[in-house]
């Protein structure tokens, strides 16, 4: 009994380091992306994060004023560019 308490709390100690959004990626570079949106007054469901070959295509991103705009960043996060919806 013991070992499968153990066990049960091992695994939910893990499952933080092993989070990801829909698109597989890890929770470091979804919290990096969206502290990048926070910085620019904008906010985002980590869900709409999708990797691309250079970058990051960030969908359905709300910014302040309540406008919507599509957003492509690149490896290091730099905004390359901005769409409204």
């Amino acid at each position: 009994m013991k070992h499968l308490i153990l066990a049960a709390i091992l695994s939910a100690a893990a499952l933080p380091a092993l989070a990801q959004n829909a698109d597989g990626l890890p929770q470091e570079t979804v919290d990096a992306i969206t502290a990048k949106l926070a910085e620019m007054n904008c906010q985002m469901d980590p869900d709409d994060i999708e990797a691309e070959d250079e970058g990051y295509d960030l969908d359905d991103v709300i910014c302040e004023g309540g406008q919507q705009y599509d957003i492509l960043l690149d490896m290091d996060l730099n905004e390359v560019s901005r769409r409204a919806e």
